[in-house]
């Protein structure tokens, strides 16, 4: 056989014999908390759909399960749970999610009082907690740092039942599994600094 003939087939399986030797690459997922079990170390969420910076879009159902990674070094800041999905100041309405129904829900809200342009180190939101529940005035205060929005509102009576955390955003957060349901790696996108060194 030809010298040159014998390396042309080598280099032509070679990409073939690394494809099968690096084996299955993962997959990423990523989306809003909205359950977060310690105990169990699971982790669930609604998926962004569009994974644009600044514009997500967490409308898929159903809401995806993870076990967390059991290696530490793999697992990034524990997250915060919430169930606000969106903040629609023009249309006057939450989306949350609702865990008895599995499903959003649209909640159409009465303002009180909205600022805009509240950057997260103004001194109106700057080391408070929210959201702020006020049961006797009827009062829902919630703050969106993505948004620079900070808006009180009311709902109707039977919304007040519902826990604080159906009015906050859930921590944003990136998977990485090969297996479904079984995260690889855990970042959490809200509460890690990337330029922090």
């Amino acid at each position: 056989m030809d010298k040159r003939l014998g390396w042309l087939i080598l280099l032509a399986f070679l990409p073939l014999a690394l494809a099968l030797g690096c084996g299955e690459l993962g997959k990423v997922d990523q989306g809003r908390v909205v359950a977060f079990d310690e105990q169990k170390r699971t982790v669930t969420l609604i998926q962004d759909k569009k994974a644009e910076p600044g514009n997500p879009d967490y409308n898929t159902l159903p809401p995806h399960t993870y076990s967390l990674p059991k290696d530490p070094s793999e697992m990034g800041p524990v997250p915060k749970v919430g169930k606000r999905m969106k903040l629609d100041v023009k249309a006057r309405e939450i989306v949350i999610f609702d865990p008895a129904t599995q499903n959003f829900k649209n909640i159409a809200y009465t303002l009180i009082d909205q600022k805009e342009g509240v950057d997260k180190n103004n001194p109106l939101v700057a080391g408070k907690k929210f959201p702020m529940v006020d049961k006797t005035k009827k009062a829902i205060t919630i703050y969106s740092a993505r948004q620079k929005i900070l808006t009180t509102f009311t709902v109707p009576e039977e919304y007040f039942a519902m826990p604080d955390d159906t009015w906050d955003a859930g921590d944003e957060v990136r998977i990485y599994y090969k297996e479904p349901g079984k995260a690889l790696r855990f970042m959490n996108i809200t509460r890690t600094d990337i330029f922090k060194k």
